[in-house]
């Protein structure tokens, strides 16, 4: 298999998506910041920084609509949709990350979704990080994918 990214001479570069159809695509990514049960009831409305949730879900659609800015050889995208869903988990215990991106786009929007999520869980962290500097962020990948010529992906469970 050959890297896309890399030209004959195995110099970077961007893809030439010149040519390639528009199509609807769509992405699925998640992660999590796990923490002691403490600091996620601070999480959950304790904080003295205010809405540690709401500020992450603002910072992961900020991060999706920076991604060509963050990663070097990304497109930038018209990006028509991002949700990013931040949910308390005792049982991790931590806060699970979930975001989607769409676009109609000649490349897909997986880089998008994985900085959505991993924006909106550094930022978990920053924000409570005066409580817990040992939190641990984990299991940042892409669920799912569709359009384009590769087709549909779906992650094993």
């Amino acid at each position: 298999m050959s890297l896309t990214h890399f030209d004959a001479q195995g110099q970077a570069h961007m893809v030439d998506v010149s040519d390639k159809p528009e199509t609807a695509r769509e992405a699925v990514a998640e992660g999590m910041v796990i923490m002691a049960p403490e600091t996620l009831a601070l999480a959950q409305g304790g904080a003295a920084k205010g809405d540690v949730m709401g500020v992450a879900r603002l910072a992961g659609i900020m991060g999706a609509k920076r991604t060509s800015d963050l990663i070097p050889l990304c497109h930038p995208l018209p990006i028509t949709r991002v949700s990013v869903d931040l949910a308390a988990d005792p049982a991790l215990p931590g806060i699970r990350v979930t975001a989607m991106v769409k676009t109609a786009g000649k490349t897909g929007v997986e880089m998008e979704a994985l900085t959505a999520v991993s924006t909106a869980c550094l930022t978990v962290y920053d924000m409570l990080k005066a409580a817990q500097k040992d939190m641990r962020i984990e299991g940042i990948r892409l669920l799912s994918k569709t359009g384009g010529k590769s087709g549909a992906f779906h992650a094993a469970p």
